[in-house]
């Protein structure tokens, strides 16, 4: 038994990592390798090809820091495109081994480090983010940042903190437009009611024998409509929208024609009034028109005791928010029988209102109890106000700041409005309002912690609104449920119009479309480029990543769908004639609409080339030269915007193609191909060039060609693993086999704008699990944005670097 508990022992410290953890990998002796037998001859660490440098990395940590260039070197090497092919080519076990040995690193260190969210410098709203903002908090009706100075831009978008500084410039322009939005919100002295006048003459019903005096006769014994009546005057002529209070009034006098009293109602009629008047009532009117004026509501009955032009009577009935109306008018109401009913002359009928013209951001922003003194007023029209406008709870020293401009302003003399105006414009002034401040009581701990419930409100509405969070948002916060409610909150807000921002401001900068709002091609060479062609580019786009997001489509969709929006001007351009996606000169298929006018309609491209976004003409025009295509731009921005896998910039003094005219000739293709035996451009050429040459067949403003020139088109490329692809539909089918790399590159996107800084090395494990819960939900747009939010990154915070 001894000699048996002796052998345990010596054989547990004999084997000292049984039950811990593996060794972590070691860079040096399994990978380092690799590199020196098929790297570092193109990229040592003298004059390295594409400034690609590979000599440095010689331990474990130093691939971990430059994480980055890893991964592009991992998916370059993973996709047979380096070593190029006229180098010496690893075999398919020792690619399989390197990759390996390098993602095992990266492993280690994820599984080891510490959870790290990093830090988002504190940003300021970008130029719509405050247009936005400032619609929700205070109801301005016009963007006030039209004169600010363009923002930034960062990691591919305006909204990074650490690009969005604060000029002064624009300093000054945030005083001038907070001043110009107070003006425009509260009106201190507000004008007098509108009055509308319509004369007798103009009223309905009417024709060319209708007198054209000062007063317009109404006999109710006739049987022509136009003498007859009743009278009526248009309701949107009478400004009876359903919205404000009015006043409604006819001028008239009477000519009896019997002993009974003169009696006449003012009415309203409408097919989609409510409430209206029993039958009983209407039938004690007169007038051959009365029957075109049904249903109607009658809304005062007046004896009319005015007999002579010179001393007219004035009836008049207060009008609320009323819907449905299309006509006021007036009528007589019979006399007893076998009495002739009287004559009126009707000078016109007129209403006055709004009574209250302020406009309703004014009555909004001032609400508050009545009864208070005007100093408690004061204070609570500002707790509210800056508790949104700061995007948290406001604290009583911050009201008092801002009640002190009013209350000063009031002392001296001023409105109420105008102190409160004062006070609105400091808050829009103060840093507070001006940047998402996400205030933090341990700024000095490293450890990561959640950010609370009103900085999650932000980050949540500001991602997907561009604005700032709405009452619910700001309630669920209030009650700390935010959390625990995020996934259901994401497809609220993902069903708002408010949502179109994420497609406005995050998808058109991802695409990089913003370019072309100024980009101009050669009128000579594209005659047919204009305007309304540039904005129906871009309204194609929208619609069809809307079209994405509205029914919470695969992304994949984005690059293999068979429909887009076209109006009459961008399907001429596509030679489509109908909906079903039939070319000009085609027999139209049964079923086929015209497409016609500048609005939009949805159209099937089944069986065409065209499909996705990639050969949309938006995208390939601003991959375009002014004068021609590019197949380097277009191929380059698939690798940069879909795959996520960037080629490196080229390297100096290498002249570009248009500096080698006299050297090179044919077709453009047969000239890059010229261009590209230099050693130099070969490599990074065989990539971007073989995607860009699959969109040969469209020209630089993305109509169809067969020939580029007097040459024909050949839209075949060879991908630099060997593989040949024909077109646009051969590049799809290898985007989609890779849709593992375009689901990365566009979560990495998506999350950078999410988060206001650029991806790092410590966001992979996030990053990931945003991508692995994508495809367990197939591609599904509300998913990506789902698992973004539910991300460390986006829920999490520390503080000083570690």
């Amino acid at each position: 038994m001894v000699r048996w508990k002796m052998f345990v022992l010596v054989a547990l410290f004999a084997c000292p990592t049984w039950g811990a953890d593996p060794p972590p990998p070691d860079f040096a002796r399994d990978a380092r390798p690799f590199l020196e037998k098929h790297c570092l001859g193109c990229h040592g660490a003298k004059d390295p090809k594409a400034e690609l440098a590979l000599d440095a990395f010689r331990d474990s940590m130093s691939v971990v820091r430059q994480r980055k260039v890893w991964d592009n070197v991992l998916k370059m090497v993973s996709a047979g495109e380096m070593p190029p092919k006229e180098e010496p080519r690893p075999t398919v076990a020792e690619i399989e081994q390197f990759v390996s040995h390098v993602k095992a690193v990266f492993d280690h260190a994820d599984r080891t480090a510490k959870p790290d969210p990093g830090r988002v410098t504190m940003r300021r709203l970008n130029r719509r983010e405050y247009a936005n903002t400032v619609r929700e908090l205070l109801g301005a009706d016009f963007n006030p940042t039209e004169d600010f100075p363009a923002d930034d831009v960062g990691y591919g978008f305006d909204n990074i903190g650490d690009v969005l500084s604060l000029s002064p410039l624009l300093m000054e322009r945030y005083l001038d437009a907070a001043e110009r939005i107070v003006e425009r919100v509260i009106v201190v002295n507000p004008p007098a009611p509108a009055k509308r006048y319509l004369s007798g003459r103009f009223l309905q019903p009417n024709n060319a024998n209708t007198p054209q005096g000062r007063f317009r006769p109404m006999n109710p014994a006739s049987a022509e409509p136009t003498e007859s009546g009743p009278f009526a005057a248009p309701a949107d002529y009478m400004k009876f929208t359903g919205e404000a209070n009015l006043i409604y009034r006819a001028n008239l006098y009477a000519e009896p024609k019997g002993p009974s009293p003169v009696k006449v109602v003012l009415f309203i009629s409408g097919k989609d009034l409510k409430d209206v008047s029993p039958d009983a009532d209407v039938d004690t009117l007169m007038g051959a028109a009365l029957n075109s004026m049904k249903p109607l509501k009658i809304l005062g009955t007046f004896e009319i005791t005015a007999r002579e032009p010179g001393k007219l009577q004035q009836i008049e009935v207060p009008l609320g928010p009323i819907s449905g109306i299309q006509r006021a008018g007036i009528a007589v109401i019979k006399p007893p029988e076998g009495e002739e009913p009287p004559l009126l002359h009707v000078e016109n009928l007129w209403s006055e209102g709004p009574l209250d013209t302020r406009p309703a951001s004014h009555r909004k922003i001032l609400a508050c109890a009545p009864d208070k003194p005007q100093a408690e007023q004061t204070r609570e029209v500002l707790t509210r106000l800056a508790t949104r406008a700061y995007r948290r709870p406001a604290t009583p020293a911050e009201v008092e700041a801002l009640a002190k401009f009013a209350d000063r302003a009031v002392a001296d003399g001023q409105k109420w409005e105008a102190g409160i105006q004062l006070a609105i414009q400091a808050m829009l002034c103060s840093p507070k309002f001006l940047f998402r401040v996400e205030l933090d009581s341990r700024s000095d701990s490293p450890e990561q912690r959640p950010i609370d419930e009103f900085q999650l409100a932000s980050r949540l509405s500001y991602f997907l609104w561009s604005t700032m969070p709405d009452d619910e948002l700001f309630g669920l916060a209030q009650r700390s449920e935010l959390t625990a409610n995020l996934e259901p909150q994401v497809r609220r807000m993902l069903k708002d119009p408010r949502a179109g921002s994420l497609i406005d401001d995050f998808v058109m900068q991802w695409l990089q479309l913003g370019k072309l709002q100024t980009l101009s091609f050669d009128a000579q060479l594209f005659p047919t480029f204009s305007e309304p062609l540039r904005q129906a580019m871009l309204a194609e786009t929208r619609l069809t990543a809307l079209e994405v997001l509205r029914e919470d489509r695969s992304l994949l969709d984005l690059i293999q769908s068979d429909f887009t929006y076209l109006n009459e001007t961008l399907a001429k351009h596509y030679g489509i004639v109908d909906t079903l996606g039939n070319r000009a000169g085609e027999k139209p298929i049964k079923g086929g609409l015209p497409i016609r006018g500048p609005d939009f309609v949805r159209v099937s491209l089944t069986g065409s080339d065209r499909g996705g976004l990639l050969t949309q003409a938006s995208i390939l025009a601003v991959n375009s030269n002014p004068t021609r295509t590019s197949p380097v731009k277009r191929g380059r921005w698939v690798l940069e915007q879909i795959l996520g896998t960037p080629p490196p910039p080229p390297p100096p003094n290498v002249p570009q193609l248009e500096q080698q005219k006299e050297q090179l000739t044919g077709s453009l293709r047969q000239r890059m191909e010229q261009h590209r035996k230099n050693p130099a451009c070969a490599n990074c050429h065989a990539q971007m060039d073989a995607m860009g040459f699959a969109f040969e067949n469209y020209d630089a403003i993305g109509a169809f060609r067969k020939k580029d020139g007097e040459f024909d088109i050949d839209s075949s490329a060879t991908l630099p693993d060997g593989r040949t692809i024909q077109g646009p539909s051969g590049l799809r089918e290898v985007l989609l086999e890779r849709k593992e790399l375009f689901a990365r590159s566009l979560s990495e996107k998506m999350l950078t704008y999410a988060i206001g800084r650029g991806v790092e090395y410590y966001d992979k494990r996030p990053l990931d699990g945003i991508v692995s819960g994508l495809a367990a939900d197939n591609y599904k747009f509300s998913r990506l944005v789902i698992e973004i939010v539910r991300s460390d990154p986006f829920r999490m915070r520390r503080g000083k670097d570690n």
